[in-house]
């Protein structure tokens, strides 16, 4: 097998066994090639931006709900760590990945 089937062959491997930051790597690395991406691989792509982005999301639902129900309480202190942890998690390198590979797929349509 060539690399690009190896790649491929790899993000199969990552989404069974639920690793989706690694299918994340491995599909990246197809679509940095400079062939265009096939419907499969367009595919592996989305699912795993779709898993790795809805557990970020998710994460951020749950935190900004901590942050509501401590502004319900008035508890200052714990309203400040969850707000300095909301913007580390803001900030992260993962989220800004996902912000670069959303600007390249945009740019790729």
């Amino acid at each position: 097998m060539g690399e690009r089937e190896d790649l491929v062959y790899q993000a199969k491997l990552a989404e069974q066994a639920e690793r989706y930051d690694e299918m994340v790597e491995s599909m990246k690395k197809v679509a940095d090639m400079d062939v265009e991406l096939t419907v499969e691989e367009r595919n592996l792509l989305s699912v795993a931006y779709k898993n790795v982005i809805g557990a970020r999301r998710a994460s951020w639902r749950i935190i900004s709900s901590i942050e509501q129900r401590e502004e319900n309480k008035g508890g200052e202190e714990k309203l400040k760590m969850i707000r300095e942890y909301r913007q580390k998690v803001k900030h992260s390198r993962k989220a800004r990945e996902c912000q670069r590979w959303e600007r390249h797929l945009d740019c790729s349509q």
